[in-house]
């Protein structure tokens, strides 16, 4: 099938080109209103009904009418000179709020495309006092907007907001503060948004100039970029469908992860085809380019087919965890590679067949065979040292995976970012936790409802509401609200800790829920909710989607490895050394941010996304080395000839590879709170692509010989050597092979 595929594309190239061309301008206009309608909000939405905190807020949502999908803006408002405010000024910050709470906030929009096209966030935002500080030095308003802060509309949204509030409290004598996710975010953004256009400005550049070295050609440079975003735009347009067809939700961040992923392995995919499709045009420069193009895809392709197939088969995992943002991430990113090994099948080869020699134009390169360089040389030293680079590389891994003592999960965010800087909503923060509870602006909830549905009384509740008060950590207890047919009640705790905090997590699930369950009315079911529950229910959802994800995604690209290379000690060999590559990012980021920046540990989602990217990708271009150094030991010669002649041919495409995709990683760095995330995952390519597909790999292959076949080694082919049998000679200085019939082989390839 993978062979009828491209034998079509190659000839009839410019028919693929055109429908791939109609598909990616077509659904590049659709996908942003797909996605809006299967865009979920706030992160806490994810969490199975099972847990806690999601009963919590279920109830919130039936029996008291909160928003799913609300995000809330704590707004502090205080004299401008400073002063404690007075009767006059409650009254007139009041009667301003409740004049926010009646004004439309449109979305401001950002560019002049359709209108239909862009989901529109435009709302009326519902705002309310929330609590006067007891010296009366500002008050706190609670704004609540729809949407994920995620959400580059509600982003608009709020800051038009933000700016009307300032300035309409400002002309009464009033400063004013903004905190909560939302603002953080927002903050974070605006701090780095030059950053965030220089950076993906330079990560674009970088690729291109990869390219431009390794090629000498534009046209080989700026191709892959192109491709790669058409086939893009119809990747995330099929996950929007699919997912509006199915039912499943996502997360506001995946477009952006997708994208990414996207760019990262189309690049690859491509640089591996148009690799060895300038190696064969020198080998053949009469041969017609689209016997070529067909000759080459056919073969590579299989290989890139074996990797995208292992890619989906590790994210697909994904669907067995009981986190929802993992439950529908890993589905939605499998859809996507299968849409890009589509295109890798069908659109490049036919843009090589269509462009031919002058893909490289005006480089020289086709007319002559290059001289041995270092993937050579590299590849001489893995014949005559295996053994030591072999040690040299797993001693490498390993020092960085030392640093998985005392790692730490981190199940929180902060308002700070990721860096901690200053940024304007975490000094508002700061302000309001001199005087109040760090929990004011956002409070433990504790539901209540009756077993049998009959109605409740405030005094039945007094007991339950007095140990919450005792309880070490907890210091107000607000009143005891009954719903409007008294049959579920809520008190509201506010924690002397940060809610994003560990503190405030180990309160909730240690002290909080244990005197709940303690002094709760026999004849009622009581939930406990708000941000420090729901952050620690994740982490237990987290823990123990870590623990059935990671063995299911390894068993099942081992059986994939086993299928693909037919053989026993290779799957073992490959899996090993990916997984040596994951523990030592993983280690290296813990070293990094934990250790070495203080921070309070790593990101709770970055373990198992990590290693999904790292396996699931490291694992890609080993088989794409392992593919060709079986086919090179089918060719007369020794097991490490066979090893140096692959390492040659492989490396500078697996080099050029791992570093563009390092690249795409890195400018994930740019957006907020994706430091480790970016450091992780370029970190990850790079020692994989670097380290164990061209050293480790490589290294045992040259130990172990073709019995890292076994038991199907590959079978020699061609005619024999007439004076070796089928062992050719080998040079013992550089590794090759010096046998009559490669030699002369070699001389009539160049």
């Amino acid at each position: 099938m993978i062979r009828a595929l491209t034998r079509c594309s190659t000839r009839h190239p410019w028919k693929v080109i055109a429908l791939w061309a109609v598909l990616g301008v077509a659904l590049s206009a659709l996908t942003p209103t797909l996605m809006d309608r299967v865009t979920q909000g706030p992160t806490e939405n994810f969490l199975p009904r099972s847990y806690d905190s999601a009963a919590a807020q279920h109830i919130a949502r039936e029996r008291f009418g909160a928003n799913p999908d609300a995000t809330t803006v704590t707004v502090l408002v205080a004299r401008s000179d400073g002063r404690s405010l007075g009767a006059a000024d409650l009254g007139r910050i009041r009667a301003e709020a409740a004049k926010l709470g009646k004004r439309r906030v449109v979305m401001p929009r950002q560019d002049d495309g359709p209108r239909f096209l862009v989901p529109d966030r435009s709302q009326t935002p519902r705002v309310a006092p929330a609590a006067t500080a007891p010296d009366r030095s500002f008050l706190l308003l609670s704004v609540e907007l729809t949407g994920s802060p995620a959400d580059k509309g509600v982003q608009g949204v709020y800051r038009a907001f933000r700016d009307s509030a300032r300035t309409q409290f400002a002309e009464t004598g009033m400063r004013t503060g903004f905190t909560g996710d939302l603002a953080g975010t927002v903050d974070t953004a605006d701090g780095n948004a030059t950053l965030t256009k220089v950076a993906g400005g330079l990560a674009v550049g970088l690729i291109v100039l990869l390219n431009v070295l390794v090629f000498r050609s534009a046209l080989a440079a700026l191709l892959p970029l192109l491709a790669v975003a058409v086939i893009g735009f119809v990747a995330v347009g099929a996950v929007a469908g699919g997912a509006l067809l199915t039912g499943r939700e996502l997360d506001a961040g995946s477009t952006d992860l997708i994208n990414v992923v996207l760019l990262g392995i189309g690049l690859d995919y491509l640089l591996f085809l148009m690799f060895r499709f300038r190696e064969q045009l020198r080998k053949a420069p009469g041969r017609p380019v689209r016997e070529v193009a067909e000759q080459v895809s056919g073969r590579v392709g299989t290989a890139i087919a074996s990797a995208a197939l292992t890619i989906v088969a590790a994210f697909a995992t994904l669907g067995v965890a009981a986190f929802g943002q993992f439950r529908s991430l890993g589905p939605a990113i499998a859809v996507a590679v299968l849409v890009m090994l589509l295109g890798s099948l069908t659109l490049l080869p036919a843009l090589l067949a269509a462009c031919g020699r002058a893909l490289f134009w005006p480089s020289r390169s086709l007319d002559r065979e290059p001289p041995e360089g270092r993937s050579a040389r590299l590849g001489s030293l893995l014949t005559r040292r295996p053994l030591a680079l072999l040690a040299a590389s797993v001693a490498l891994l390993a020092a960085l995976a030392a640093g998985l003592a005392g790692m730490r999960m981190d199940y929180g965010g902060s308002t700070g970012g990721s860096s901690g800087e200053k940024i304007p909503a975490a000094v508002t923060a700061a302000e309001i936790s001199r005087t109040l509870p760090a929990g004011t602006s956002d409070p433990t909830s504790v539901y209540v409802t009756a077993k049998d549905g009959g109605p409740l009384t405030v005094g039945a509740l007094d007991e339950l509401s007095r140990a919450l008060g005792h309880v070490k950590g907890v210091e107000h207890v607000a009143a005891t609200v009954l719903n409007k047919d008294h049959r579920a009640a809520r008190i509201n705790l506010h924690p002397a800790a940060d809610p994003r905090t560990q503190q405030a997590r180990d309160l909730v699930s240690g002290p909080i829920r244990d005197a709940v369950a303690r002094y709760a009315p026999a004849t009622t079911t009581v939930h406990v909710g708000g941000t420090a529950a729901i952050h620690a229910d994740i982490s237990t959802a987290v823990a123990q989607d870590l623990r059935t994800v990671f063995p299911v995604a390894a068993g099942l690209i081992a059986l994939i490895l086993l299928l693909l290379l037919r053989s026993l000690p290779a799957p073992v060999v490959l899996l090993l050394s990916v997984g040596l590559g994951f523990a030592a990012t993983l280690g290296a980021t813990t070293l990094l941010f934990q250790h070495g920046l203080g921070g309070p540990g790593l990101h709770y989602t970055l373990p198992l996304v990590l290693f999904l990217f790292v396996v699931a990708l490291g694992t890609d271009y080993n088989i794409l080395v392992t593919d060709r150094i079986r086919e090179e030991m089918r060719l007369p010669g020794t097991g490490r000839a066979a090893v140096a002649r692959a390492v040659r041919h492989t490396a500078p495409a697996v080099a050029t590879a791992g570093l563009v995709l390092a690249a795409s990683f890195a400018t994930l760095a740019t957006a907020p709170g994706n430091g480790q995330t970016a450091f992780a995952m370029t970190l990850g390519i790079l020692l994989s692509a670097l380290i164990v597909s061209l050293v480790l790999v490589p290294a045992v292959a040259a130990l172990l010989g073709r019995a890292l076949w076994w038991p199907f080694a590959p079978r020699t082919t061609g005619p024999r050597d007439p004076g070796h049998g089928t062992t050719a000679a080998r040079d013992p200085e550089r590794g090759e092979d010096t046998s009559p019939y490669v030699t002369a082989r070699r001389r009539a390839a160049s």
